[in-house]
């Protein structure tokens, strides 16, 4: 058995602070009351609440994922700060020092005790491994903490749920994921599934799809959607594909994605900006018209990650989700889409920016006296130079700023997030230095580290690649590339060397 504490639900005010809660404005109010609180109160239990990163009802004090290290095959748990709070991301830190580790269990902290484990071989995948730890670090409630960053397969599941709904009852569903970790393969899902990880039918499913993967042509726009898997389909309508003209999809940084089903001749969508604003429909109405779909057949299986036979495809990050029991309120979808903003997702660190220290955020501006307005900053998944000022638009600013972490390979040295992209590093790849999710790879780890050095032209700093420590960050006709000092490629020219890889550590331009 794993060590863990059991969640109560919120007792006696329950009531009383939910109704305070569904005023959105108030952000305070929102936070002493969490997503599983608000829909206990509104009468739709939470049979399943997964977070690695806060609590999700105000009395949880239990673990919130199990981590396994590399070095020694040696398990931990992270838990919270305090009740009701935030993970406490230096329990990973220290256990991981010098070595890496996965997470091999997401607790439930429902007093269903629901737990997610790494999720076997289905019919349609093999066994799959676990998260790295490390790969989607982010600020939640002004604090360090961990999404779970998922790059194929990875996935979990827990075939044997208690209070899950089956047989056409109805239930609802949330996640926080991203609009920029996202891809068209099969199938990025948090939900109800099969028990014996298979395809077993129309209607044997009921789980919220995140991604680009079309399925009822045609789609509007390029997405990612918030979709119905109800097996055998990927639904924005009881037809199949989109209604609605003007839903193109979410590719914000954080994006809450949310589905309900009463089981019977109804399901909605629904999906908003995790980090401001409210929810949207996205389609309200009858079940598929296909057959097996009114009414549902759902068996009770959780599933994160991949598809309900282990399509295992998917890439995506996930930072919360919750499952209910019963056909939530309208208003109570609200405030728990209230709460989940107020919590700041991918808020500026605590850490002062424009510094070196892990945490911070910064912006690095050329030192070449041709290109002193230059910073670095990700263009069409490149790193290159780009002029930023303090006209440039909202989307440059957060292009060329980055967040400091600590070597993914070395922790002596750097590595670099980008502001924007949750779970983006710069990496070299080629030599030339791009933006690409975190894989967990021994090779993506090294490719994104670099050792900070004294600037060679003597001003500012000049970042070593820690896989090849003799080449270092350099523009070249503004791109970027780990470069040596004379070498077979034209980006190695001795020629301003010096200037080109020292760089300004400024203050970001996007805190």
């Amino acid at each position: 058995m794993f060590a863990r504490r059991t969640a109560s639900l919120l007792a006696g005010g329950a009531l009383a602070l939910a109704a305070t809660v569904l005023n959105a404005g108030q952000a305070a109010e929102a936070a002493t009351s969490l997503p599983c609180d608000i829909y206990g109160a509104a009468g739709t239990a939470c049979v399943a609440a997964h977070s690695t990163t806060r609590a999700l009802y105000s009395s949880y004090n239990g673990p919130l994922y199990q981590l396994k290290r590399a070095s020694d095959g040696a398990v931990a748990n992270v838990g919270l700060l305090a009740a009701g709070g935030y993970a406490n991301a230096a329990t990973q830190d220290s256990f991981c020092t010098g070595t890496t580790c996965v997470i091999t269990v997401i607790y439930d902290q429902s007093p269903r005790h629901n737990d997610l484990f790494i999720e076997p071989a289905g019919a349609a995948g093999p066994a799959n491994a676990g998260v790295p730890a490390d790969a989607l670090p982010v600020t939640a409630g002004g604090h360090a903490v961990y999404g779970a960053s998922f790059s194929g397969r990875m996935g979990y599941r827990h075939t044997s749920a208690s209070g899950v709904a089956v047989n056409g009852q109805a239930e609802g569903m949330y996640m926080v994921t991203s609009g920029t970790h996202v891809n068209n393969r099969c199938c990025f899902d948090y939900g109800n599934a099969e028990v014996s990880i298979a395809d077993t039918g129309n209607g044997h499913m009921d789980a919220i799809n995140f991604g680009t993967e079309c399925w009822f042509s045609p789609c509007v726009g390029q997405g990612p959607w918030v979709q119905a898997d109800l097996e055998n389909g990927l639904f924005q309508s009881d037809a199949g594909p989109s209604k609605n003209s003007s839903y193109t999809g979410n590719a914000a940084p954080f994006v809450t994605a949310l589905l309900k089903n009463n089981g019977q001749n109804f399901f909605a969508t629904k999906d908003g900006n995790a980090q401001s604003g409210g929810l949207a429909t996205r389609y309200a109405g009858p079940e598929p018209t296909q057959p097996g779909y009114s009414p549902m057949q759902q068996e009770g299986s959780i599933v994160l990650g991949t598809g309900g036979d282990n399509s295992n495809g998917s890439i995506g990050s996930f930072f919360e989700g919750v499952m209910t029991s019963g056909l939530p309120t309208d208003a109570a979808d609200n405030a728990v889409q209230a709460n989940v903003v107020s919590v700041g997702y991918g808020g500026p660190s605590p850490v002062a920016g424009g510094t070196l220290n892990p945490g911070s955020t910064i912006s690095l501006r050329a030192t070449t006296s041709c290109c002193t307005t230059r910073y670095i900053r990700h263009q069409f998944d490149d790193a290159v130079t780009s002029v930023v000022s303090s006209g440039s638009s909202a989307l440059d600013k957060s292009d060329a700023s980055w967040i400091v972490r600590r070597g993914l390979a070395n922790p002596s040295c750097l590595s670099f997030e980008s502001r924007n992209y949750p779970g983006d590093f710069l990496r070299h790849y080629n030599y030339q230095l791009l933006r690409q999710p975190m894989d967990g790879s021994a090779a993506f780890r090294s490719d994104a580290t670099f050792c900070p050095q004294a600037g060679k032209n003597g001003q500012g700093t000049s970042f070593a690649s820690f896989n090849y420590p003799d080449r270092f960050l350099r523009h070249y006709n503004n791109t970027v590339y780990i470069a040596s000092n004379g070498g077979p490629d034209t980006f190695d020219a001795t020629a301003s060397w010096a200037d080109d890889v020292s760089w300004a550590v400024n203050a970001p331009w996007a805190p």
